[in-house]
C-alpha cells in the first residue's frame, strides 16, 4: 500500500536556482518527487536547450516527476491566445509522458471569463490531456475573480464532467479563502488529484497582488496544519504532498537547505498529525 505523506519539491519554492541544481537539491534533500513547471521549460530553452535535452538533464537527476504543470490560462483564454495555449498544453502532455509522470495541473491564471467559459474550455483540456493517458489537477487560486474557493472548483469540475480532472487542494489558498483546517471536509478522496503546501503568514495579501509570493515552511504561519495533515490522512490520500512556498526569502538561500528544511518541517507534523 502507498504511504501517507510522500513529499514533493515544487521549484517555485526555489524559483531562482536552476533546474539542474534544483532538481539535486530535491533529492539530497530528501524529496520522493519534484512538481515541475512549464516555467522550467521555458528557462532552459532560453539558454540554449533544446526540449530532448531538458528531458534528459531531469532524468539524470534519478527522482521521480509527480507532476508536470503546464502554461495557465486555456481555462478562459480566447482566439489566438486559446489556440497557442492549448498547442502548449500537448507538447507539455507529451513531455508527461516522456518522464513517466502521470499528472498535469493547471491554475486559472492570468484570463479571467464566465463559469460556463471556464467549463467549456477545461473539457477541451481535459479532453486533450486525457489522449495522452493523463490526469489533470486543477488548483484553485484564492486571489481569482471566478475560480478562488473550494465551492468554484467544484462547480467546474462538476460542469466539465471529465473523469480525469480533479482538485488541487492547496493549504495556502484553503487557508486565504476561509477553509483551513478541516475546512475541506466535505471533499471526497475522490475528488482530489493532488495536494501542495506552505504556511500562510498572519498578514493580509498584499493589495492587487494575483499570485502571493509571501508563503512560508510549515509551522511558521497560521495554518492548522494537524487539522489538514490528519483529515488528508483520515480521507485515505497518498498522492505526493509538494511543497509549493514561493517567497523571495526563500529564493535568497542554497536551495539545499530549503529543501531540508522542507522536507524536516513536513515529517515533523505529519508525525504528529497521525498520531494524533
Amino acid at each position: 500500500m502507498t504511504p501517507f505523506g510522500r513529499l514533493a519539491l515544487h521549484t517555485w519554492t526555489v524559483d531562482t536556482t536552476p533546474l539542474d541544481v534544483a532538481l539535486a537539491a530535491a533529492k539530497s534533500g530528501g524529496f520522493d518527487a519534484v512538481e515541475l513547471r512549464r516555467t522550467d521549460f521555458k528557462r532552459c530553452y532560453e539558454k540554449g536547450l533544446s526540449n530532448e535535452a531538458v528531458l534528459d538533464m531531469v532524468r539524470a537527476a534519478d527522482i521521480p516527476v509527480c507532476t508536470l504543470g503546464c502554461e495557465y490560462g486555456w481555462l478562459f483564454a480566447t482566439g489566438d491566445e486559446s489556440k497557442r495555449l492549448f498547442a502548449d498544453l500537448k507538447e507539455t502532455c507529451a513531455n508527461a509522458r516522456a518522464l513517466d509522470c502521470s499528472q498535469i495541473m493547471c491554475a486559472p491564471g492570468q484570463n479571467v471569463g464566465s463559469m460556463k467559459d471556464g467549463i467549456e474550455n477545461l473539457k477541451r483540456g481535459a479532453d486533450i490531456v486525457g489522449e495522452h493517458g493523463l490526469t489533470v489537477a486543477i488548483e484553485f487560486n484564492s486571489q481569482h475573480a471566478v475560480i478562488n474557493c473550494i465551492a468554484a472548483l467544484r462547480e467546474l469540475l462538476a460542469g466539465a464532467g471529465r473523469k480525469n480532472a480533479g482538485m488541487l487542494l492547496d493549504a495556502y489558498h484553503m487557508q486565504r479563502s476561509g477553509a483551513g483546517g478541516r475546512g475541506f471536509a466535505d471533499v471526497a478522496l475522490s475528488e482530489i488529484a493532488a495536494f501542495q503546501y506552505s504556511d500562510v503568514p498572519d498578514a493580509p495579501v498584499p493589495t492587487g497582488v494575483k499570485r502571493p509570493a509571501d508563503r512560508l515552511p510549515p509551522g511558521q504561519g497560521i495554518v492548522q496544519w494537524i487539522d489538514v495533515l490528519s483529515l488528508l490522512n483520515e480521507k485515505g490520500f497518498t498522492g505526493h504532498l509538494s511543497y509549493e512556498a514561493p517567497n523571495p526569502a526563500l529564493w535568497s538561500r542554497p536551495a539545499a537547505d530549503v529543501a531540508r528544511e522542507g522536507v524536516a518541517a513536513m515529517r515533523a507534523l505529519i508525525a504528529k498529525a497521525v498520531t494524533a
